[in-house]
C-alpha cells in the first residue's frame, strides 16, 4: 500500500480544508484529530472517495507516512502545542520534519525550533493566511524554521498555496526559527491596520455625509475597480449591499464591539521591543478595545458634549479625499510593518526577503491587494529601501494623496467624527518627514529631573553632555537607555 505524502492532525475548519487542498493537487495525506469521531465523520463523508488515510493514533499516523515524514499541526496554539511535539518526537526518526500551521507567537516557535532540532527531527513554523476559503482554494503561506526542512516540503507547499497572474507561488521560505510566523504575525497587524481604514472610511460617509449603505456600496465598487482594490475593499463592498430578511442592510444590526485574537497585540509589543513607531496598528489595536467597552460609551455618548455633525462641503470632493486619505494611510500602515521587519530581521539575524514577501501576499491571503505589486517593485529596485515612503512612486502618491488626507482628518476634528488610524498616519507620516522634532526639549526635561544627559547639535553623534540645571544637582549623570 502507498504511504501518505504527508500527515495532518487537527480536523477543524482550517484542517479540513488544507487536507482537501492537498488532495486535489495529488497528495495522499494521512489525518489523525484527538476526537476519533471527527477523523470517522471526515473520511466517511467529505474526502469519502478521495486519497485521505484516517488514522486513529499517532503511531498509526506515524507509521502511514513517506519518509522524511512530515506532519503538520493544524491546532490551537500554545501549550497544545508543545504537548503534541513531546507526543511526537519518540515515534519520529531523524529529519523527520513537524509543522505548526497554527498562529503561534514567533517567540515559540523559535524555542520549538531548536528544541526538536535538538532531537535530531526538523520544525517548521509557518503563516497560513486566507481563512477557509484560502485553505481550501490556495492560501499564501510563510513557513520558518529549520532551512534544511525547506527542500521536502517546498513541493506540498507550493502546489497547494495561491499563485498570482504569472503563476508565482505566494509561498516561499521565509527564515530560520520564528521567521515566518513573525512574517504572519506583522501581515495580521497591517490586516487590523486595514480593516480599520475602512471602518473608518465606511464611518466618515455614514455619519458625516449621511450616506445609506447602497450608497456606500457604490463607492467602495467604485473603488476596487482602482488602486484600491484589494479582497478587504471587495468584502466591504459586497457585505454593504447585503439585506437581512426585512430588507435593510444588515451591517447595521451588528453590534458595534470587536473582537481580536491577539496577533495585532502581538505586533505592537515587538515593535515597542525594537523600538519602531508602528503608530497606526497600535491605534487599530486600540480601537478594537475602544469598542469592546460598549456599555461604557453609551453611557458617555449621554454625557459628554461634541459639535454638531453637519457638513455643507462639496460631497462628491470629500469622497475623493476619503479615497486619498484611505490609499496613503494604508500606504503608512505598510511602511511602518516593513520598518518593523527589517528592524527585527537584524535583532534576530534573518534574511528576510521583502519583495519575495510582498508577492507571498499578493494572492490567498487577507490583505492580498494589486498595492503589493507596488512594494515588490519598490524592493526590487533597491532591496535596501529603509521606508517605503522614500521609494519613488510611494513618494509620488503621498504628494499627490497628501491634500485631500488633510482634509479629511481636519473636517474629521472639527466634526467629531473618530479616525484614530488615519490621523495616527498622518501624524506619523509628518513626523517621518521633519528633520528637527521637539524631542531636544524632551531630552532637557529628562535631564532636568533624572540627569539622563543628553546630545549636542555642535558635537559627534554618542557624546553625551550634562547640565546642572538647579545649581544644586551636582556632575553625576544617570546611565543611558535607548531604545
Amino acid at each position: 500500500m502507498r504511504k501518505s505524502d504527508i500527515g495532518l492532525i487537527g480536523l477543524a475548519v482550517m484542517g479540513e480544508n488544507l487536507v482537501m487542498n492537498m488532495e486535489s493537487k495529488g497528495f495522499t495525506v494521512s489525518v489523525y484529530n484527538r476526537t476519533a469521531e471527527k477523523v470517522t465523520r471526515f473520511v466517511e463523508g467529505r474526502a469519502k472517495g478521495k486519497n485521505v488515510v484516517g488514522t486513529y493514533s499517532l503511531e498509526e499516523l506515524v507509521a502511514s507516512l513517506e519518509t522524511p515524514r512530515k506532519i503538520m499541526m493544524m491546532i490551537k496554539a500554545g501549550s497544545s502545542v508543545d504537548d503534541m511535539i513531546e507526543k511526537l518526537l519518540p515515534l519520529l526518526d531523524d529529519g523527520d520534519i513537524i509543522i505548526d500551521g497554527g498562529n503561534s507567537h514567533f517567540p515559540d516557535t523559535a524555542r520549538r525550533t531548536a528544541y526538536v532540532e535538538s532531537k535530531g527531527k526538523l520544525y517548521i513554523g509557518t503563516g497560513v493566511s486566507g481563512g477557509e476559503e484560502g485553505a481550501l482554494k490556495g492560501p499564501s503561506l510563510m513557513p520558518g524554521g529549520s532551512p534544511a526542512a525547506w527542500e521536502s516540503v517546498k513541493p506540498i507547499f507550493q502546489a497547494i498555496c495561491a499563485h498570482v497572474e504569472d503563476g508565482s507561488p505566494c509561498c516561499d521560505w521565509v527564515g530560520e526559527n520564528g521567521a515566518g510566523h513573525f512574517v504572519k504575525m506583522v501581515h495580521n497587524g497591517i490586516e487590523y491596520g486595514d480593516m480599520q481604514l475602512i471602518c473608518e472610511a465606511y464611518q466618515l460617509m455614514r455619519d458625516l455625509l449621511g450616506m445609506t449603505a447602497d450608497e456606500m456600496h457604490d463607492v467602495f465598487a467604485e473603488w476596487n475597480k482602482g488602486e484600491l482594490d484589494s479582497y478587504l475593499i471587495e468584502i466591504t463592498r459586497d457585505i454593504l449591499a447585503y439585506k437581512d430578511t426585512d430588507g435593510s442592510p444588515i451591517v447595521e444590526k451588528i453590534l458595534d464591539t470587536a473582537g481580536q485574537k491577539g496577533t495585532g497585540k502581538w505586533t505592537g509589543i515587538a515593535a515597542l521591543d525594537e523600538g519602531v513607531p508602528l503608530t497606526l496598528i497600535g491605534e487599530a489595536v486600540f480601537a478594537r478595545c475602544l469598542s469592546a467597552i460598549k456599555e461604557e460609551r453609551v453611557a458617555a455618548s449621554a454625557v459628554l458634549t461634541g459639535p454638531k455633525v453637519a457638513f455643507t462641503g462639496d460631497k462628491a470632493q470629500f469622497l475623493e479625499d476619503i479615497r486619498c486619505a484611505l490609499y496613503a494611510a494604508k500606504i503608512v500602515s505598510y511602511a511602518q510593518g516593513y520598518t518593523l521587519m527589517r528592524d527585527a530581521a537584524k535583532t534576530y539575524g534573518w534574511n528576510l526577503n521583502y519583495g519575495g514577501i510582498a508577492l507571498m501576499w499578493r494572492g490567498g491571503c487577507i490583505i492580498r491587494s494589486v498595492f503589493l505589486g507596488k512594494i515588490k517593485e519598490a524592493f526590487d529596485n533597491d532591496p535596501a529601501l529603509r521606508n517605503l515612503l522614500l521609494d519613488p512612486y510611494f513618494k509620488d502618491v503621498m504628494d499627490k494623496a497628501q491634500a485631500g488626507w488633510r482634509r479629511v482628518c481636519a473636517a474629521a476634528a472639527m466634526q467629531g467624527v473618530p479616525i484614530p488610524a488615519m490621523s495616527a498616519a498622518l501624524n506619523y507620516y509628518d513626523g517621518y518627514r521633519t528633520a528637527r522634532l521637539p524631542a531636544n526639549l524632551l531630552q532637557a526635561q529628562r535631564d532636568y529631573f533624572g540627569a539622563h544627559t543628553y546630545e549636542r547639535i555642535d558635537a559627534p553623534r554618542g557624546q553625551f553632555f550634562h547640565t546642572n540645571w538647579t545649581g544644586e544637582g551636582g556632575d553625576t549623570a544617570a546611565s543611558q537607555y535607548t531604545v
